[in-house]
C-alpha cells in the first residue's frame, strides 16, 4: 500500500474502527537509518493500535529501523517480504526476499534483538518458479524459529520478472488452502491471510476456519466504510461507537483545518476519502467536487461540507 496509507488515510480510517490494527505504508531502513528521513514516522497519537511496516534486508539497519519505530511509539514493527514493485527488487527487499529465508530469520533476530514490541512478517506464498508447497513452510519454521510468532500470508506468489506490480495483485492465482494447511502445520503461529479479501463475510469465514486473522487492503481503501464500519462488532464483538460515512466526514473537519494550518494541502487529506461513499447515491458527486476542488490554493473545509452536501441531496433525490 505504498503511497496510500499514509498517516492521513490511517487517521481516517481509525474514526471508522476503533479496533482493527492499521499498517503504515511501507518505509525502508536505508530511508530512515542512512538517510535520516524521520518524517516518515510520523503519526497522530490517535491511530494506535499501530503497526510500522518496514522494507529492508540488512539485519543491523533494520534493528536500527526497528528501534526509531520503537522509539516513535509504533506498537509493532512488520517486515515486509511481499511487496513485487521494481523499487524494491532493485533494493533487495520485499518479495525478493523470500528466495533467502535465511536472511529473513536473521533480520527477524536482530529486530526482536533490539525491541520489545512485536516483531512481525508479512510475505507471498513464494516467487517465480519456487514450489509454494516447499518453500512456504520453510520460510515459516525459519522466522519461527528466530522468534517471529505472527505472521501474514499474501495466498499469491509474486512474479519478479514478467509482471507489474498491479499484475502481481491480479494474475497469479490465489491459494487460500495452502495458507490453510500453514495453520495445521504451525499451530503456535498466529497465522493472518492477505490477498483478495474484499467483505467481512469472508473475514468471517476464515477466522472461523482456523485461522487468527485476517488483513484487507485494496478494499477498506476503496470503499472503507463499508469494510470497517462493521468491523468492530461483526470481527471484535466489541460495542464501540463507530461512526458511518457522514459522521466520519464531519469528525474530519477538524483534522482538515489543523493539517491546512499547519502549511498543507487539502487534496493529501480527502484523496482518501474518495470512497467514503461507494456505492451510495451522490457518490459520483462527491468524488468529482472533490476531485476538481481539492487541488485549488483556496480549497478547505467548506468545499468537504459542499460536497457532502451532495450526497445528501442524491439520497433525498433517491428518496
Amino acid at each position: 500500500m505504498m503511497d496510500w496509507t499514509d498517516r492521513h488515510c490511517r487517521y481516517l480510517h481509525r474514526l471508522l474502527s476503533r479496533e482493527a490494527l492499521l499498517y503504515t505504508e511501507m518505509v525502508t531502513s536505508p530511508a530512515l537509518v542512512r538517510g535520516g528521513a524521520l518524517h516518515l514516522l510520523a503519526f497522530n497519537a490517535d491511530e494506535h493500535p499501530l503497526a510500522l511496516q518496514l522494507g529492508g534486508s540488512d539485519p543491523v539497519e533494520l534493528a536500527a529501523a526497528a528501534e526509531l519505530g520503537r522509539d516513535a511509539g509504533y506498537d509493532e514493527i512488520n517486515l515486509n517480504c511481499g511487496c513485487p514493485s521494481d523499487r524494491v527488487q532493485s533494493g533487495t527487499f520485499g518479495a525478493v526476499l523470500m528466495k533467502d529465508a535465511a536472511l529473513v530469520a536473521d533480520c527477524v533476530t536482530a529486530m526482536r534483538d533490539a525491541v520489545d514490541v512485536d516483531v512481525t512478517v508479512k510475505c507471498r506464498i513464494g516467487v517465480d518458479d519456487q514450489d509454494p508447497e516447499t518453500v512456504l513452510p520453510d520460510f515459516l519454521a525459519r522466522i519461527a524459529d528466530a522468534g517471529c510468532e505472527r505472521v501474514t500470508i499474501h495466498a499469491r506468489k509474486a512474479w519478479l520478472k514478467g509482471l507489474s506490480p498491479k499484475e502481481n495483485r491480479d494474475v497469479p492465482p490465489l491459494d487460500y488452502d495452502l495458507v490453510l494447511r500453514m495453520r495445521d502445520r504451525f499451530p503456535a503461529l498466529h497465522l493472518s491471510v492477505n490477498g483478495g479479501i474484499t467483505s467481512l463475510d469472508q473475514a468471517e469465514a476464515f477466522l472461523a476456519a482456523g485461522l487468527d486473522g485476517v488483513m484487507i487492503g485494496r478494499s477498506a481503501y476503496h470503499d472503507p466504510a463499508t469494510i470497517l464500519c462493521g468491523a468492530d462488532q461483526r470481527i471484535y464483538g466489541t460495542q464501540a461507537a463507530c461512526l458511518d460515512a457522514e459522521q466520519a466526514v464531519l469528525a474530519m473537519l477538524p483534522y482538515i483545518e489543523d493539517h491546512l494550518a499547519q502549511g498543507g494541502k487539502l487534496a493529501q487529506v480527502t484523496r482518501h476519502m474518495l470512497g467514503l461513499f461507494q456505492g451510495r447515491p451522490g457518490a459520483r458527486a462527491w468524488r468529482r467536487i472533490l476531485s476538481e476542488g481539492a487541488h485549488r490554493k483556496d480549497a478547505g473545509p467548506a468545499l468537504v461540507l459542499e460536497a457532502l452536501a451532495a450526497v445528501t441531496e442524491g439520497a433525498r433525490n433517491v428518496g
